[in-house]
């Protein structure tokens, strides 16, 4: 005699209903296993690709930033010997005027140097005060109602290389008062 289960005439449970049983995920074929395989392999060398990559670069980036900076350090090199050369003048051997005029010579160089460079000075008096370059140390009160936040006074230069703000000028910003 044959076993034979009972007829049931309910559908079967749904999937993800309650007293379902989940379906067993069918195991990957061979060709499955190996395409998994060359994309784990393809990421993994992408990976590595793009690691190298960003250590290149912040390497690349670091030797350029070296090379900028000792070219700007040989382009005043010069002017740094004839520094050099006034500090260690003994002041009995020399007078205050040429000392001066050595100086001032010394500082047009290195203005010369860092000009070529893209360095610019920001000390204008009368100029409308800029917070992004200028710092306000102090007020004082305008003479007239046109005077009024503009720059009084540069109290310390500030400096700029292209467009970027190296240091802002700390000046005295005019305020009218309203008299």
């Amino acid at each position: 005699m044959q076993n034979v289960a009972p007829a049931n005439d309910s559908p079967p449970p749904a999937a993800g209903a309650p007293g379902s049983v989940p379906a067993a995920a069918p195991a990957p074929t061979a060709v499955e296993q190996s395409e998994v395989e060359a994309w784990k392999d393809r990421h993994l060398r992408l990976a590595a690709e793009y690691d190298n990559f960003r250590k290149r670069t912040t390497k690349e980036r670091a030797e350029v930033w070296g090379r900028a900076q000792a070219d700007l350090v040989s382009r005043l090199a010069d002017a740094l010997d004839d520094l050099s050369r006034f500090a260690h003048i003994d002041p009995a051997e020399i007078d205050s005027k040429t000392l001066h005029e050595g100086i001032d010579l010394v500082e047009r160089k290195v203005w010369k140097e860092l000009e070529a460079a893209g360095v610019t000075r920001i000390d204008q008096a009368g100029v409308p005060f800029d917070p992004n370059m200028h710092e306000a140390v102090t007020t004082q009160p305008a003479t007239k109602p046109e005077q009024d936040h503009t720059v009084g006074q540069v109290v310390q230069p500030g400096y700029k290389m292209r467009d970027t703000l190296l240091r802002p000028a700390r000046v005295v910003v005019l305020t009218w008062q309203g008299q």
